[in-house]
């Protein structure tokens, strides 16, 4: 099947809605899981663990997901993603009957190698069937899947563990993923193979070797210590030494042709900088509304969600400026935006409103969205059919790694501030993040914690801003081309 064939086939919005089903399931377990974690750990215990449950799902996915990306472009889209959906599937049923904390984490293992495949392939098989043209907008309706997670994941989160047992949240899952692979069973033809090619081994094991060892190091900063240094050595050795085999290698893992296209690079920079930065807002705006200004989780969950919606709006919006503009206009009017919400952070004090703070997530999203849609949508129509999972899967894969570097950049800029400005206080970012605790602290050392500890979020947010400005380098390196004239 040629791909000029698979451009024209039938029931496009079929599969459509199936690579939105199966993204939107593998989209809200994230946020559903954060909401039902206290009731989780009161039944199993393992509070020492916690951390794990969600990181473990990162790095497995994060492994993951390039070998998903090279064996669809090898071995067919609909197989690799069957697979994919039916690990997530198998994981989640197996995590509703976890006994304990350390099978939880076991399960949530398999979840993301399912997860791995889900979040890049429904996105290669869209860019399949649709033309260059369509391709800017349909992105923005998946987009807008991630949009719709971070809204209910929440609320049903929430409301299935007041009314049934924390397992159904994990089961949840299984007639979503169902109904997906039924629709895409039916709708999404398979692509024949003209050649058998085996997967790089070698080139694999050097890959999860470097990102394992990379992304433990960055997740575990603060339990490992010394032992940081370690795992940093191994992630550039690994690096190395696959860098080293790639070059050499009949069949590599990430072909040359992505290396020696300028675009392509500068997409993959560009999701890596959107992850640092996006981390400044995700992690450290809740922090600011219920540690400065002594809001409540809801009302820093409403604030960060404005990201969440403006994210799909942007993305949505910058599908049709693509259209009548260029890659480069659009990706330059994203990072402004983006630069424009990093900036507003610097603006919140302690008497700020939660409009402001939503408002400032909102501005954030757009840019997000909008510049992130580019990169996606320029990579994927420049890409060549053969080329193209593996493509997208790496777009998808630095953001990843730029959130893991985000998280650990800017926890290390806040915990050198809060050193030097708080150096005999005994965890203060907790006992002010505590209603209880905060409620029990004398009136004069609440208002200094509070002001050094906001000082200290401002540097965060500074180099935030700094990381954003980065993306205005990058989308200059985006060709004056419309979607249309490919």
């Amino acid at each position: 099947m040629t791909e000029t064939a698979e451009l024209n086939t039938e029931h496009r919005h079929w599969i459509l809605i199936g690579c939105m089903l199966a993204m939107f399931m593998a989209a809200i377990e994230v946020t559903i899981v954060a909401t039902a974690m206290p009731t989780i750990i009161a039944d199993l215990g393992g509070f020492s663990q916690f951390g794990w449950v969600f990181s473990i799902y990162l790095l497995t996915q994060a492994v993951s997901v390039p070998l998903y990306g090279r064996l669809a472009d090898m071995w067919g889209r609909k197989r690799l993603l069957f697979i994919g959906v039916s690990l997530f599937l198998l994981g989640s049923i197996l995590c509703g009957f976890a006994h304990s904390m350390t099978w939880l984490i076991l399960f949530r293992a398999f979840q993301g190698l399912g997860a791995g495949a889900i979040m890049p392939l429904t996105s290669t098989i869209v860019a399949d069937v649709y033309s260059p043209r369509e391709r800017a907008n349909v992105q923005g309706w998946l987009s807008s899947v991630w949009g719709v997670a971070a809204i209910i994941g929440p609320l049903s989160g929430a409301w299935l563990v007041q009314h049934f047992s924390w397992s159904v949240i994990f089961w949840v899952n299984v007639p979503i993923g169902a109904i997906a692979m039924l629709l895409l069973a039916r709708f999404l033809p398979s692509r024949e193979q003209n050649q058998a090619t085996t997967l790089n081994l070698t080139g694999s094991c050097w890959l999860m070797i470097c990102v394992t060892a990379l992304l433990v190091a960055l997740l575990q900063a603060e339990v490992l210590g010394f032992w940081l240094l370690p795992f940093l050595l191994l992630a550039v050795i690994a690096a190395w030494r696959l860098k080293h085999h790639e070059q050499r290698a009949d069949a590599p893992l990430f072909p040359l042709e992505i290396w020696r296209s300028r675009l392509i690079v500068a997409g993959n920079i560009g999701n890596l900088i959107i992850g640092a930065s996006m981390m400044g807002i995700s992690a450290f705006l809740p922090t600011w509304i219920q540690g400065i200004t002594g809001g409540t989780p809801l009302q820093a969950g409403s604030a960060l969600a404005m990201m969440s919606i403006g994210w799909p709006l942007a993305s949505t919006l910058s599908g049709r400026l693509m259209l009548i503009t260029s890659y480069r206009f659009t990706a330059q009017l994203g990072a402004l935006l983006l630069i424009a919400g990093s900036a507003l952070l610097l603006l919140l004090r302690s008497d700020s409103s939660i409009m402001q703070a939503g408002f400032t997530a909102f501005v954030i999203g757009t840019g997000m969205g909008m510049t992130s849609t580019t990169f996606l949508v320029s990579v994927q129509n420049h890409a060549h059919y053969d080329i193209r999972g593996i493509c997208t899967a790496s777009i998808m894969f630095s953001r990843m790694i730029g959130s893991a570097i985000g998280t650990a950049l800017l926890g290390a800029v806040l915990n050198l501030n809060l050193s030097l400005r708080l150096p005999q206080a005994d965890d203060p970012m907790q006992k002010i993040m505590s209603h209880e605790s905060r409620q029990a602290l004398p009136e004069a050392t609440l208002h200094d914690w509070t002001g050094q500890i906001a000082s200290s979020l401002h540097w965060v947010f500074v180099v935030s801003l700094l990381i954003a400005l980065l993306t205005l380098w990058v989308a200059w390196m985006m060709p004056r081309q419309r979607p249309e004239v490919e």
